[in-house]
């Protein structure tokens, strides 16, 4: 009986995000299998699958300029936010990196702003080889935390397979 009710529960936890989805103005969803969904960013075609059975809790916010956004919570611990036309989410964490200094929650258009920050690091003229190295590890930080929610992004990892691994100075 109990995981009947657990099972209705997240169907209809499942059911509050697609309502929310069905609102917006950037994200769109398709089913992708019984109990699952998949939502996809309008502004970079990035999607996520959420599965019902995957979920904890679904919460309903409002930032500071009151503006509505969900909070997904997962059985595993890892958390989304749903905003009108962006899914965020944590980035990892990376040794040697100050994770003050980064937001707590970042987006997929937000690799593209590090790879172009690493471009301009690399081409900048004098050596910025500490700079290149932290800025890798912040694109490694915010890739990875993407991946763990759920994000495809082997083509954005593919990114800096292109720059020979000399440039990348290695530091702790």
């Amino acid at each position: 009986m109990e995981s009947s009710q657990k099972r209705a529960t997240q169907l209809e936890l499942l059911t509050h995000i697609r309502e929310f989805v069905a609102r917006s103005g950037g994200l769109r969803e398709s089913e992708s299998a019984v109990g699952t969904i998949s939502i996809f960013q309008t502004v970079d075609g990035k999607g996520i699958a959420v599965a019902a059975s995957d979920l904890d809790d679904v919460l309903s916010r409002v930032d500071a300029d009151g503006h509505d956004f969900i909070q997904v919570n997962y059985r595993t611990g890892q958390k989304l936010l749903m905003t009108d036309t962006l899914i965020g989410f944590k980035p990892t964490q990376s040794p040697g990196l100050d994770m003050t200094k980064l937001p707590k929650v970042v987006t997929t258009p937000d690799i593209v702003s590090i790879f172009e920050a690493i471009q301009e690091a690399l081409h900048g003229g004098d050596s910025h080889d500490d700079e290149v190295a932290m800025l890798r590890k912040v694109y490694d930080a915010v890739l990875t935390g993407g991946e763990a929610v759920g994000f495809d992004l082997a083509r954005e990892r593919a990114w800096l397979r292109r720059i020979p691994s000399t440039i990348f100075k290695v530091t702790a």
